[in-house]
């Protein structure tokens, strides 16, 4: 690490002009949250691997800022020459860098990998000590990283229409009538999982994401898909060309940008199959002083936004990020489906562990409560650790129908690991499961109707009554944010509370958002809503056909981790009036897996809670039946019935 950190001090004394700092984010060119190996810059010069941080190498200092999820995992990963800052508790980068460097300081920053509003946002705070911002020609990081992975020539994949519900010749349809609402003529969509739901493509460009590397313009009469033209075979080259989409190389975005600010971008494509016309019969192309380009400043790369006039440039989150928020028909029914089979994998995963933890570590098991035996394992039994039972997991659900994949690195965590949010195993220095211990999986997987995201919380031995009374916190958190009905209009910021409100009693609390999004075989994690209590969550309330996640938890740094995790649809609710005329709206749970009955301190639950506990296991047999055996579906049976009875 002290060499990568010389090294990158090296260029930046050489740089002209010379740069005081050098800002490392963990964002690729299209501000993605979860990156390909070689984009992973932040990573390399830090030795931290979360998925969330900013990197600042100074003259003489480095510092690395990231959020609550991650504060644990920091601390162990990075070595004497980083200095971790905690969001939320430190002074953020933007003061911290304004009040710590030199005026007039140079802070270098690669404008690709970096969005307007962060620029702008950074530009406007060192302004007051004179300081500026410097775009860099080329990635110092790169220059430095000899060893950096190269890119990969990963196909592009037509998702077909019986997953996507909807044409592109729609989805470009309906966009560019959004486009004219604007008075916009042009967009630049730089997202990988915008560029991906609009044209119905996929890919493996970034693991765990089924998303292609590329970027999108849309005019009003015209589509482009800037990608590695290797990466196009012939047979998706000629679905490109009928539905009217130019296909150009992936680096030709720069040269277009500039084309399409001074109106001369022109398509070689002919358009087919998409109608331009409004209503009225006339085209989106035939406005009045429609002159302006329309980029999300959340997520258009600083590069891009400078080839553009700023006069002319309007400046709003994306109309797709909406678009593909709200699920069609189709890819409710998808998604409903790929959580039923999802559902099986994790029961299958569950019948499983609990008879390896008995046989091979005299567990007590999933049912009873007692201390375990201590069974000392035989040389040929297996050892379990938190990758190789994570393997067993990915199995179950790799013989699911359209599996694809994982939808993010299984978290398998024992014991303190559980309580590093979004802990990450690796084979030479996990943990070997406990049978005295909590052990706490979130995972999901990539199917081609839908993307899983489920976490549950477990204890093969005899949980304390602590553990228990932090376990039915939790659960009674899920519960009341689940059976939440709220008007339309209601945001997340306002929804989070509820799951906080059992664990604040007992002054507990989470450092992590309580929902977000999913995608439809896309992004694990999908906006532009969720429940939370950052301020942005306020931004864009949930509306109906919205999928949002349930995940309240509890950690105790160096003892364990609870989380509990469904995924739910927003729906319109049926209640009994309709103050104001607004509407009300509530969740459909779609996850199906059992809460540990033996977890549960059933004198801190309430009527309905133990209720809605009862029907929704109710539901987990009726739903799970025809994916399981016998011995599966008898285990599934025994772990759901009822309680409080």
């Amino acid at each position: 690490m002290s060499e990568i950190l010389a090294s990158l001090r090296s260029l930046m004394a050489s740089h002209s002009p010379p740069l005081d700092a050098l800002v490392v984010p963990s964002e690729d060119y299209h501000q993605s949250e979860y990156v390909s190996a070689r984009d992973k810059r932040r990573e390399f010069v830090s030795g931290f691997t979360g998925s969330a941080g900013l990197a600042l190498v100074t003259k003489k200092d480095a510092r690395l800022w990231t959020d609550g999820r991650y504060f644990l995992q920091a601390t162990q990963q990075l070595s004497v020459e980083w200095t971790l800052m905690r969001m939320g508790e430190d002074p953020g980068f933007d003061a911290w860098v304004a009040d710590n460097l030199p005026v007039e300081a140079a802070i270098g920053i690669d404008p690709w990998c970096v969005s307007v509003d962060t620029a702008q946002r950074w530009q406007l705070t060192f302004a007051k000590k004179q300081q500026k911002l410097v775009q860099t020609e080329t990635n110092l990081v790169d220059e430095v990283w000899k060893s950096r992975p190269p890119a990969e020539i990963n196909p592009v994949v037509v998702h077909p229409i019986e997953f996507t519900g909807c044409s592109v010749a729609q989805k470009l349809k309906d966009l560019r009538a959004k486009l004219k609402n604007e008075k916009t003529r042009g967009i630049v969509v730089t997202t990988l999982d915008e560029v991906a739901w609009l044209y119905n493509i996929r890919g493996t460009d970034v693991s765990y994401c089924p998303v292609v590397h590329a970027f999108a313009i849309i005019t009003s009469n015209s589509a482009f898909l800037y990608v590695d033209k290797k990466k196009v075979s012939a047979e998706t080259n000629c679905y490109m060309e009928e539905n009217g989409i130019d296909v150009r190389d992936y680096a030709d975005v720069s040269s277009d940008v500039v084309l399409l600010a001074s109106d001369q971008l022109d398509s070689t494509s002919e358009v087919k199959g998409i109608d331009t016309t409004t209503g009225n019969g006339t085209t989106e192309a035939e406005g009045i002083n429609i002159d302006r380009i329309w980029v999300d400043p959340g997520s258009c790369c600083y590069a891009l936004y400078s080839k553009l006039n700023s006069e002319k440039v309007h400046m709003q989150q994306s109309p797709l990020a909406l678009a593909k928020a709200l699920k069609n028909p189709v890819e409710l029914d998808g998604l409903k489906k790929a959580h039923v089979r999802d559902g099986a994998a994790v029961v299958q995963y569950l019948v499983w562990l609990d008879k390896q933890m008995q046989e091979s570590y005299g567990a007590s098991g999933y049912f009873l409560e007692g201390q375990s035996a201590n069974k000392k394992k035989d040389l040929g039994a297996i050892k379990l650790t938190e990758v190789t039972v994570s393997d067993k997991l990915e199995g179950f659900r790799a013989s699911k129908e359209h599996f694809r994949g994982l939808s993010f690195p299984t978290i398998s965590s024992v014991g303190p690991n559980a309580a590093i949010i979004h802990y990450s195993p690796h084979a030479e220095t996990c943990a070997e499961l406990n049978p005295d211990s909590i052990y706490l999986f979130d995972s999901g997987a990539q199917y081609l109707d839908g993307t899983t995201d489920i976490t549950r919380t477990v204890h093969f031995g005899n949980p304390s009554t602590h553990e228990k009374a932090c376990y039915t916190a939790v659960l009674k958190g899920h519960i009341a944010l689940g059976n939440a009905c709220f008007p339309n209009g209601t945001n997340g910021h306002a929804l989070d509370i509820l799951a906080r409100i059992p664990l604040w009693k007992d002054g507990l609390d989470y450092r992590h958002g309580t929902g977000h999004g999913i995608g439809s075989y896309l992004n694990v994690h999908e906006g532009p809503h969720l429940i939370s209590f950052r301020p942005h969550a306020r931004n864009v309330p949930l509306q109906a056909s919205m999928t949002v996640t349930d995940e309240p938890g509890y950690y105790e740094d160096g003892n364990f981790g609870i989380r509990l995790e469904n995924v739910l649809i927003v729906k319109e609710a049926d209640t009994k009036f309709n103050f104001g005329d607004k509407g009300y709206l509530s969740f459909e749970h779609i996850t199906w897996a059992p809460y540990q009955a033996k977890m549960i301190d059933l004198t801190l639950l309430g009527p309905e809670e133990i209720n809605w506990l009862n029907i929704y296991h109710g539901r987990c047999r009726d739903v799970l039946a025809p994916y399981l055996d016998e011995s599966e579906m008898t285990w599934l049976n025994k772990a759901t019935e009822p309680i409080g009875v």
